[in-house]
C-alpha cells in the first residue's frame, strides 16, 4: 500500500468559531481517533490535496508536533459549494488490529463480450474489506477475459489472501449486458 506523510499541529480551540478562523487561514480541523486516545489537530489544505484527489488508499504517516502515528483516512466532509475540506477524521492504524476500509476495483483485460457487442456494467468501483494495514492492496484487481454477455462478477467470487470482504455477497461487482447490437447481430442469418 502507498503512504505519505503529513505534519499537522495539535489544536487548543474547539468548536465551530474556531474551525471557521482555521478554515479562514487555509487549515483543516481534523481528529485523529484510537481505542486510547483522541487528538485534534490542524492540517493545510494543500498538503491534503493529493491523496483526497485520488481514488487511491494510502497509509498515513501522520507527525503532529513531534508525535508519529500511522493512520488512515476514516472520513472527509466537504462544504456542499466551495471546493473545501470542512473537517477531516483519521483512524490510527493499531498494531495486530485489522482495519475496514473501502480499496478501489481496477479491471484488467477485455471480456468477450464486448467483442460480440455487449457492455461492460462496473457496478462496484470500491469495495469494503477488512484486513491488516500490510495487507491492503493498492487495488482489487478483477480479470474481466472470460465475460461473456450474461455472465457476471459477484462479491462472493472474489478470494484474496489475508483479506476478507464486507459488502453483501450476492452484490454484482462487474458483469456484460445485452445491447441492441449484440440483439440485432444474433437476430441475423448466417450465411
Amino acid at each position: 500500500m502507498k503512504s505519505l506523510k503529513i505534519t499537522g499541529q495539535k489544536r487548543d480551540g474547539l468548536g465551530k468559531k474556531e474551525a471557521k478562523k482555521l478554515r479562514g487561514q487555509g487549515l483543516v480541523p481534523g481528529v485523529l481517533y484510537s481505542k486510547d486516545e483522541v487528538v485534534h489537530l490542524t492540517l493545510s489544505f494543500s498538503d491534503l490535496r493529493e491523496f483526497v484527489y485520488t481514488p487511491n488508499v494510502y497509509l498515513i504517516d501522520l507527525s503532529v508536533d513531534g508525535a508519529d502515528y500511522k493512520a488512515m483516512i476514516q472520513d472527509v466532509q466537504w462544504h456542499p459549494v466551495e471546493e473545501e475540506i470542512l473537517h477531516i477524521d483519521f483512524l490510527k492504524v493499531e498494531e495486530g488490529v485489522p482495519v475496514k476500509i473501502g480499496v478501489p476495483v481496477e479491471l484488467t483485460g477485455t471480456a468477450k463480450g464486448t467483442k460480440a457487442g455487449g457492455k461492460i456494467k462496473f457496478n462496484m468501483r470500491k469495495l469494503r474489506v477488512k484486513a491488516m494495514a500490510e495487507n491492503l492492496p493498492d487495488t482489487i484487481k478483477i480479470d474481466i477475459t472470460k465475460l461473456n454477455i450474461g455472465d457476471s462478477i459477484k462479491v462472493e467470487q472474489l478470494k484474496r489472501d489475508n483479506l476478507e470482504f464486507l459488502d453483501n455477497k450476492s452484490n454484482l461487482v462487474v458483469g456484460v449486458i445485452s445491447t441492441r447490437l449484440a440483439k440485432a447481430g444474433a437476430a441475423l442469418p448466417e450465411d
